[in-house]
């Protein structure tokens, strides 16, 4: 009886080469659709604004009435889809990269400071961080918008300040435990000062979590964004984004599945892309999930 070399490897090793092969998907995925995001004024056919009243609800290019110019349709205005899905992935993609940029600033600093210094710091802290848990970051959000106004400023800031306290919480735990170890006290006793140790031997060795933390976020405020924008509450029109599209088409979805279908699925590869990315850089990145 013959053994495949399939059966004889480990289950660790089989376990690492399905990680593997995610992360290798994962990451081309996301190669193609920031690259197509990038380079969106060189690839799109058309102007993502402009309205061809002529060729309105035109669909994609293999069905009946469908146009070559026109590789994925037209909505009802007659506006490329193509054009909008890649000029509204350079929106999402940014939003959502400069929020978790921002929120990664802000919630790093503050975990930092609570968990190295401890004692009123941290207890303030983390009360702040327990008052943004305990409200639904989607009705902050929406109030801080109704109050502000909806605009590309106004969307990153919220999602940024509605989603520092990830990065709190658990770069205050994992500080907890690095400046108990003999290398800080080490470097405390040859009077290192507090900035210092913090920049220089405690947030080096607090990057794992942040990594993850931040890769994850990533998907989850592309999410985000898409939620505001099909509530009314993101970027206004005439700017594309795949929220706003899913709401201008959810109207023709028995006429027109494709003003919907198409940007929902941009918004599902680039999700699905970046979390298969996450998980592998967790296992990767963190020895307890090692065997």
């Amino acid at each position: 009886m013959s053994v495949t070399a399939e059966a004889v490897l480990p289950v660790a090793a089989r376990a690492r080469r399905r990680v593997s092969f995610r992360a290798v998907f994962g990451l081309s995925v996301l190669l193609v659709i920031g690259g197509a995001a990038v380079f969106a004024p060189q690839l799109a056919p058309w102007d993502p604004a402009r309205q061809m009243l002529m060729k309105r609800l035109r669909p994609p290019m293999w069905q009946e009435r469908g146009l070559r110019e026109h590789p994925l349709g037209t909505d009802h205005l007659g506006r490329d889809i193509l054009s909008r899905i890649l000029h509204g992935g350079r929106i999402s993609l940014g939003v959502g990269l400069t929020a978790v940029t921002l929120s990664a600033l802000i919630g790093v600093t503050l975990g930092l400071l609570a968990g190295f210094f401890g004692g009123r710091a941290d207890a303030l802290i983390m009360r702040v961080v327990d008052v943004f848990l305990a409200i639904p970051y989607i009705l902050l959000a929406m109030g801080v918008v109704f109050a502000l106004g909806p605009s590309l400023l106004n969307v990153i800031l919220v999602m940024a300040v509605t989603r520092w306290v990830q990065f709190a919480r658990i770069v205050r735990a994992d500080v907890l435990s690095i400046r108990e170890r003999e290398f800080v006290a080490g470097a405390r006793a040859r009077g290192n000062r507090a900035l210092r140790l913090l920049l220089r031997h405690v947030l080096p060795n607090a990057l794992t979590p942040i990594i993850v933390v931040a890769t994850l976020e990533l998907a989850f405020m592309i999410i985000y964004e898409s939620a505001l924008s099909f509530l009314g509450l993101g970027v206004q029109p005439p700017t594309p984004t795949w929220g706003w599209m899913l709401s201008d088409g959810r109207n023709y979805v028995a006429t027109a599945w494709w003003l919907a279908t198409l940007p929902g699925l941009a918004i599902m590869l680039t999700v699905l892309a970046v979390n298969l990315l996450g998980d592998w850089l967790r296992d990767t990145l963190d020895p307890r999930l090692k065997v």
